[in-house]
């Protein structure tokens, strides 16, 4: 007999992670060769740009993780825009992940109206499209090898 429960419940949440990455380790000799590595573990990469008065013009959030820079959140504001920030922000990650971190690749999720040409000129591939998420907007993964 079973019961389906739909709660919030952070303790079975994280027996659940802890389990399916007890199950993946298993089954993945990729997974396996991680453990025990810096790269086991997602870390923290935030790069920031502050303007004359300290005040936040532009910002990247993202981690590591298995030889992979992944791109979180990368936003500036409208009036800094245009400036080369996003720029500065991407290419300060992705150097930050290849030579301090050993990444050898990048990836982002972006929406239609976001930066998708932006990622592109920056020699990212797009590798997923979903339209309609959420509906009316589409989504896209695109990745960059780091040389």
């Amino acid at each position: 007999m079973f019961r389906l429960v739909t709660e919030v419940d952070r303790e079975r949440r994280d027996l659940l992670r802890t389990r399916l990455r007890e199950t993946n380790t298993a089954a993945s000799s990729v997974l396996r060769s991680l453990r025990g590595t810096p790269h086991e573990r997602e870390f923290p990469l935030h790069v920031w740009v502050l303007d004359a008065t300290g005040g936040l013009a532009g910002g990247l959030v993202g981690h590591t993780w298995a030889t992979w820079l992944h791109v979180t959140y990368l936003w500036v504001d409208g009036g800094h825009r245009g400036a080369g920030l996003g720029s500065a922000l991407l290419d300060e990650a992705e150097r930050t992940a290849r030579t301090e971190r050993g990444c050898a690749a990048a990836r982002v999720e972006t929406w239609d109206f976001q930066a998708p040409g932006f990622y592109t000129k920056r020699g990212y591939d797009v590798m997923c499209v979903i339209p309609d998420y959420p509906p009316g907007i589409t989504e896209y993964t695109l990745v960059k090898r780091l040389g």
